[in-house]
C-alpha cells in the first residue's frame, strides 16, 4: 500500500535513507546521494510536515519513500522543456527512495505509477523528475513509463552536493 507518511514513519524512512547510502558507500552506487548530508531524516520530517512524503507499507515495513510536490529547483529553470506547465500543473517527484533489501522487486515501478495516477487526479498536466546522469536503473525505470528526456545541466543538490542531473518530463 503507497500512502502518505505520517510522523511515525521518519524513523523508518531515514532508516531506508541510510541503508541505501551505506550499501552505495561500500559497493558503489548510481544515487550520488551522500550519507549523513541528503537526504536526512530532516528531510523526511520536513517533507512529512509539508503533507508531501509517501511511503510503500507492506507488512507493517516501510519498503520506499519518495516526495511528491510543485517545487523545480534552480535547475529547472535552465532546461528546455516540451511541455508548457507551470505551479500547480507540474508534479515533482522527489527523492525516491527504495533500499537495497527491496531491490528488484517491482517497488520504484509500483511507487512511479502512483505518483503518475496520483499527477492525474490533481490534475497536473506535466510530471517532471531529475535524477543523477550516472544512474542508469533510475533513468532506465522513467523511461519505460514513457519519461522524456528533457536535458542536463549542472546543479548543487539541496545546496549541498554538486553534480550533474539529466532531467525528464512525461504529458499527462
Amino acid at each position: 500500500m503507497i500512502r502518505k507518511a505520517v510522523k511515525g514513519d521518519i524513523e523508518k524512512v531515514a532508516e531506508t535513507y541510510r541503508e541505501l547510502l551505506i550499501y552505495e558507500k561500500e559497493h558503489g552506487g548510481h544515487s550520488h546521494w551522500v550519507l549523513g548530508v541528503y537526504p536526512t531524516r530532516a528531510v523526511a520530517e520536513k517533507s512529512e510536515t509539508e503533507n508531501t512524503l509517501y511511503v510503500m507499507e507492506e507488512e507493517g515495513e516501510i519498503c520506499a519513500s519518495m516526495i511528491l510536490n510543485h517545487f523545480q529547483s534552480e535547475g529547472y529553470t535552465r532546461i528546455p522543456w516540451k511541455y508548457f506547465a507551470s505551479g500547480e500543473k507540474v508534479l515533482v517527484l522527489h527523492t525516491l527512495c527504495i533500499p537495497p533489501s527491496k531491490a528488484g522487486k517491482g517497488i520504484g515501478k509500483k511507487m512511479v505509477s502512483f505518483a503518475l495516477k496520483k499527477a492525474e487526479e490533481t490534475g497536473c498536466t506535466v510530471m517532471r523528475l531529475d535524477t543523477h546522469i550516472e544512474n542508469d536503473p533510475a533513468a532506465g525505470l522513467y523511461r519505460s513509463f514513457g519519461f522524456e528526456y528533457a536535458g542536463s545541466t549542472d546543479v548543487v543538490l539541496e545546496e549541498l552536493i554538486p553534480e550533474k542531473q539529466i532531467f525528464f518530463e512525461k504529458k499527462i
